[in-house]
């Protein structure tokens, strides 16, 4: 890889995280801190500081991440892990601070519903969050101390997550009531949903397992009429112990009925499972990307 294609994948990145930042804080300056909705982790808890002593959350978030940057040097990676961590946090931080003195910027939000600010702030952040770990960087707070504590105790990272988001929306039902810390729960769940999205976009696929007896017509139909790749395996019966014919291929969402139709009228007798893929990287879908450090 050229040293000028590294520069630039290192640029881009850089580039997505700043644009991530931006949207993570407007999401939680247009939707999130005007209905009290209290986002997970050290946001959440900036979040509840600022309620009773008015310290700007920005700066709060920066500073309880701070130790979390020294541990996350030493057990995440060092140097690229540091500055692609310092540089999200520090650019979410300053965007929350400062968004809200653009002249136009709504102070107190711009829908006055629950509903709405827990849908839209979660969607919203959720696409920043994706942006940002698109880049291979990550949200510091939480993310940090759920890796950590994953490789330092085995501890999985979605329990890592549910633990501290849980405690933090247990202290905001005490803040701002419990009416909004359950909407607060809503925030949590679709934001984690948007943000496996974003990381995905339009890639999701379909993979097909065929177990046939009519393994070369199959193969021969969804070529032809599909165009798609087919993969031939061996496979044992388990309970007849006769040797059977088994056919990986991948295939859009789209194609997942003619691929059914083809099955069906060349083998009736077929067995197939179709899963779900969350990307698919060759021939006939998406190339290979080089990133950069």
């Amino acid at each position: 890889m050229s040293r000028m294609h590294v520069t630039w994948a290192s640029v881009r990145d850089y580039a997505l995280v700043l644009a991530g930042a931006l949207v993570e804080a407007t999401g939680l300056r247009l939707f999130l801190v005007p209905a009290n909705l209290a986002s997970g982790g050290i946001t959440g808890i900036s979040q509840l500081i600022n309620h009773y002593t008015g310290w700007p959350i920005g700066v709060m978030v920066f500073i309880f991440n701070l130790p979390l940057f020294l541990l996350g040097w030493r057990y995440l990676g060092g140097r690229r892990f540091l500055l692609r961590t310092v540089v999200a946090v520090a650019a979410y931080a300053t965007f929350t601070d400062l968004i809200v003195l653009v002249p136009f910027f709504p102070k107190t939000g711009i829908t006055g519903d629950l509903v709405l600010d827990s849908l839209y702030g979660a969607v919203v952040m959720g696409i920043g969050y994706g942006l940002v770990y698109r880049a291979q960087g990550t949200s510091g707070g939480t993310d940090i101390l759920a890796r950590i504590l994953n490789r330092w105790r085995g501890i999985p990272m979605t329990q890592s997550y549910l633990m501290t988001d849980t405690l933090v929306v247990l202290a905001a039902g005490f803040v701002f009531g419990w009416q909004k810390a359950l909407y607060a729960l809503i925030v949590l769940y679709v934001s984690g949903l948007v943000v496996d999205s974003t990381l995905e976009g339009a890639g999701t696929v379909r993979t097909a397992m065929i177990i046939t007896g009519q393994a070369e017509l199959v193969t021969g139909r969804i070529l032809s009429e599909m165009e798609r790749g087919v993969t031939t395996l061996s496979g044992t019966g388990g309970f007849t112990g006769a040797e059977r014919c088994v056919l990986y291929c991948v295939v859009s969402r789209s194609e997942v009925q003619q691929l059914k139709t083809i099955v069906r009228e060349s083998d009736p007798k077929a067995f197939m499972v179709i899963g779900q893929a969350h990307e698919a990287l060759g021939e006939g879908f998406q190339a290979f990307k080089k990133t950069g450090d």
